[in-house]
């Protein structure tokens, strides 16, 4: 039986649309061994490693999800807190360890000190998806061991690298699609132009890994922007009618 991996990408509240593959996954009894994600990707990859089901997920970010502003807490250094975030993955994940995942786990956080994008795959398993969804500027830096860490994203938001001598079939979602156009569809803002301009830096890193993989998944979500978790339900359906497209690739893996 051929090793699947699965590939997810960071992008906020892009993010539930990942759940949309996993659901499309389960339906065609395609089950993934192991899982390598960054910033929302993490969030994802961690819960549904953990056992939960891409729908219980989505309702659990739905009801906590800390890309609400109305769930931040601001600290005394001006960064929002992630103590929401960390409830929620405390209380979905009791045993705070890679090793008691039902798959194989790979997590990306960026070392602030450093400059490298770090990858966790074994120990303590809570704070390092704290630490790939902290993104900066908004959220305070996470502290593990010697790193100070920071979003993932940063410099690896599409981590293929941790799957490709690990697994035989590789698919990978990217939620970040980037049409031409001046404002995607949505205000120009600051957040919407901040945005914007990380997604078409890393753009070519992103789409330079596509070919090593089997299927990729792009939903079109350029009407989304990072912190719309009042569109869940809409960017999920997004990210399974996608999948859906590419039934047939995916399919062909069961062989």
């Amino acid at each position: 039986m051929a090793k699947i991996g699965i590939v997810l990408s960071g992008g906020g509240v892009r993010g539930f649309a990942h759940l949309g593959l996993l659901q499309v996954l389960e339906e065609l009894q395609i089950e993934p061994n192991a899982i390598s994600g960054v910033s929302a990707g993490a969030i994802v990859g961690a819960l549904y490693a953990a056992g939960h089901s891409p729908k219980t997920i989505l309702e659990i970010m739905k009801k906590n999800s800390y890309f609400g502003w109305s769930s931040f807490l601001m600290n005394k250094d001006g960064f929002f807190s992630m103590k929401a975030l960390r409830k929620v993955l405390e209380t979905c994940i009791p045993i705070d360890s890679y090793e008691s995942l039902n798959k194989q786990l790979f997590i990306i956080a960026t070392d602030y000190a450093t400059n490298e994008a770090i990858t966790f795959s074994q120990g303590k398993l809570i704070e390092t998806v704290i630490a790939s969804a902290s993104v900066p500027v908004i959220f305070e830096p996470v502290k593990i061991n010697d790193h100070i860490l920071v979003d993932g994203g940063l410099l690896n938001n599409f981590p293929v690298e941790p799957l490709q001598n690990n697994c035989d079939v590789l698919i990978g979602c990217y939620v970040n699609n980037i049409p031409k156009g001046v404002g995607n569809g949505k205000r120009i803002g600051k957040m919407n132009m901040i945005e914007k301009c990380f997604h078409m830096a890393i753009a070519p890193t992103v789409y330079s890994k596509v070919p090593s993989l089997h299927v990729f998944i792009e939903p079109d979500l350029h009407e989304f922007g990072m912190f719309d978790v009042n569109k869940a339900d809409l960017i999920y359906e997004a990210g399974y009618k996608a999948a859906m497209v590419n039934k047939d690739k995916l399919l062909s893996l069961l062989q």
